[in-house]
């Protein structure tokens, strides 16, 4: 197989083109092409022509016939990675338990049960449909459920988001995923979408047919189900306490809980698992009208069929202040209440697959460190976090509106007073306000002095009536929970893993050290 890179084509230009691309570039003629198939596909609308950028991989009729091609294209020969699945060759005497039944929790779960382990998932929040209930109670009704919200719930944190499913992390279990989501029901193109998404709408049904798939292949889903307490004699994990009344034995205790089980991490602090605190980010939502970016990104064909709703990426530095960039871009989404306790207002982004919405929104953050902490305490950055929650909902009155800033007066650094053109799409509801008492100094600072630096990559990104909505405390887990190359945590038979252990920060890169930590588990049992 040959793998072929930076394959053009124009707007204008149709798929049908790239058989004959392919000739070209490898100096073949077409009857020589046996097959090939598009791995990924790109937008490139950086200079005033729009291009779809391909990658494609090439099956020839006579690969020794390859003699000559276009050295632009990174022309190589490519072999498939293909993930083995593989079997228990003996019998696990207790079944496996995982924490939390988001990406990480799942996929761990799910190569679990394929291998013949029968593992369980414990989930303190509920079944994705009551959940939606809960959800829409509190956007309508500002009733809050702190143990079924956008945070917590079958699926995770991710389960209200954009389901994003582009990563950093070059690790090819990615490609497993997506088969396996699409197996669930993903839009098939999430394989070869360089910026690959399924909808929050769309996410839901994935998810519940993975609990479908990992039930019927042996597993367990408990809803409803919070670990309270962990039973350790001789340094090893014995059993779990679960609601405070009711025990598992346990030897494999995967840690899937997610980046806002604050009251998990005390526990396991008080329980000795080794942890310390981490970098992460906070800011503030920025949210303009969807047709803006569509024009600042496209031009004059803003609204080409092909294109659909426009996304972006933006990073600044400048000198004596910290970095800012953007984060979790929702094109034509919303900015959503992701608080998990009461007395505190969280914002998050999210979208529908069809990414409709009028508005897009993204966070803009600013990273803090274990140093900007009160104390050296693994826990300071969970109480950092709720520092600016509560700043925020005291701002938005007290009742989980959340507090707005137009972005011309926050540059002007005065309160205001009504919407423009732009109007927030948060619910339950928002103040007009100044939010400078919602973040430290330096983070307001470093936002005032950077958005109209921003504004000259994205022109309109600084536009007076855009409206930045805090606060954003979420970015990803505070802090770390140590584990061993063998993924262990100082307590045997404990496995932190995925994005509230602070090895992972979205849905894939979960989903991945899900597999990781499963994977271990099973080698234990390969004898």
């Amino acid at each position: 197989m040959i793998r072929i890179e930076e394959v053009k084509l124009r707007l204008d230009e149709d798929d049908g083109l790239l058989k004959q691309k392919i000739s070209a570039i490898l100096a073949l003629p077409e009857s020589e092409i046996e097959s090939f198939l598009v791995v990924k596909k790109n937008i490139d609308s950086r200079q005033r022509n729009i291009f779809f950028v391909y990658s494609l991989d090439v099956i020839l009729k006579n690969p020794e016939r390859l003699k000559h091609f276009d050295v632009r294209h990174r022309v190589r020969v490519h072999t498939p990675f293909v993930y083995k699945e593989k079997k228990l060759t003996r019998k696990i005497a207790k079944r496996p338990v995982i924490v939390g039944s988001g990406p990480c929790g799942l996929f761990a779960a799910l190569l679990l049960v394929k291998a013949g382990a029968r593992p369980i998932i414990i989930e303190r929040g509920k079944a994705v449909d009551e959940r939606v209930k809960d959800v829409d109670a509190f956007f309508l009704k500002r009733e809050l459920n702190p143990e079924s919200n956008i945070q917590f719930g079958e699926g995770g944190a991710g389960t209200f988001s954009d389901g994003k499913l582009y990563t950093l992390i070059n690790d090819p279990r990615s490609q497993y995923i997506f088969d396996e989501m699409v197996k669930a029901g993903a839009p098939a193109d999430i394989k070869t979408n360089a910026a690959p998404h399924i909808g929050t709408d769309k996410l839901r049904g994935v998810i519940k047919n993975m609990r479908k798939e990992i039930i019927r292949l042996g597993g367990d889903i408990r809803f409803g189900s919070c670990l309270t307490d962990l039973i350790i004699k001789n340094e090893r994990i014995e059993a779990i306490v679960i609601n405070n009344n009711e025990n598992i034995l346990v030897d494999d205790l995967i840690l899937a809980v997610g980046h806002s089980a604050r009251d998990t991490y005390a526990m396991l602090f008080e329980r000795g698992l080794k942890m310390t605190a981490k970098p992460f980010a906070i800011g503030l939502r920025i949210e303009h009208e969807a047709e803006m970016i569509n024009k600042a990104r496209y031009g004059n064909n803003f609204n080409h069929p092909k294109l659909g709703t426009a996304k972006y990426k933006l990073v600044q530095h400048l000198p004596g202040l910290r970095s800012v960039y953007t984060f979790c871009m929702c094109p034509g989404g919303y900015v959503v209440a992701a608080a998990s306790e009461a007395g505190g207002v969280v914002t998050n982004g999210m979208s529908e697959f069809a990414q409709d919405g009028k508005n897009s929104n993204s966070a803009l953050l600013v990273p803090v460190t274990p140093a900007d902490f009160e104390s050296d305490h693994p826990l300071s950055g969970v109480e950092f976090q709720r520092r600016w929650e509560k700043a925020a909902f005291a701002l938005g009155g007290g009742d989980y509106s959340a507090p707005v800033q137009l972005v011309g007066d926050f540059l002007k650094n005065k309160s205001s007073i009504k919407t423009k053109s732009v109007v927030p799409s948060y619910r339950p509801g928002v103040v007009f306000t100044s939010l400078c008492n919602c973040l430290p100094d330096y983070a307001i600072e470093s936002l005032r002095m950077v958005l109209p630096q921003m504004d000259k990559k994205l022109k309109g990104f600084a536009h007076s009536d855009a409206v930045l909505t805090g606060v954003e405390t979420r970015s990803s887990s505070p802090l770390r929970i140590l584990r061993n190359e063998k993924l262990e945590a100082n307590i045997s038979g404990i496995y932190p893993s995925g994005e509230g252990a602070g090895y992972a920060g979205g849905i894939v890169s979960s989903a991945i050290d899900g597999l990781r930590v499963a994977e271990e588990i099973i080698e234990k049992y390969l004898v």
